[in-house]
């Protein structure tokens, strides 16, 4: 049943032998430049995306940088909005002031001015009752300018008020 035939084994080692001359020759040479090829390729694909993951992370960084910057900005914007806005809301309550001071202390003139002009009307008024009073006490008309004077320096030594 079995037999061992030592021709068969030799050309079966010698077939063996060349064939993997063969394969070495024309298939393992390609197929292992064909691997590194791969695998060279691989290797540059991780190179580029890492060296794309540090620019990204480098672009990311600096736009946070620029954010905060604009963010920092648009604060001191802000910030300095706000103290001229006050600066100016102070300089006009400040106006008002002095405005509304002005006006009252211009009133308190006028004021004084109509009192004294009625006080002079007044006065006016009283001399002529009192030379009307004492020419229907005499019976006579006086001398109106002569009383006039007496009784404008009687008035003025009256207190003001």
């Amino acid at each position: 049943m079995l037999e061992i035939n030592p021709g068969l084994i030799v050309w079966t080692i010698i077939t063996f032998i060349l064939l993997l001359v063969l394969l070495r020759a024309f298939a393992w040479k390609p197929l292992l430049s064909a691997l590194e090829r791969r695998e060279e390729h691989i290797r540059s694909s991780i190179e580029r995306a890492e060296s794309a993951a540090q620019e990204a992370e480098q672009l990311a960084a600096q736009n946070r940088k620029f954010i905060s910057e604009a963010e920092a900005k648009s604060q001191k914007l802000l910030k300095e909005g706000r103290e001229l806005g006050e600066k100016l809301k102070s300089e006009i309550v400040e106006k008002a002031n002095q405005q509304s001071k002005y006006v009252i202390e211009q009133a308190k003139l006028e004021i004084e001015r109509e009192k004294e002009a009625a006080l002079m009307k007044l006065r006016g008024e009283v001399a002529d009752l009192a030379i009307l009073a004492a020419s229907k006490i005499l019976g006579e008309i006086l001398d109106s300018d002569k009383h006039r004077k007496v009784i404008d320096s009687f008035l003025e030594e009256l207190p003001k008020n």
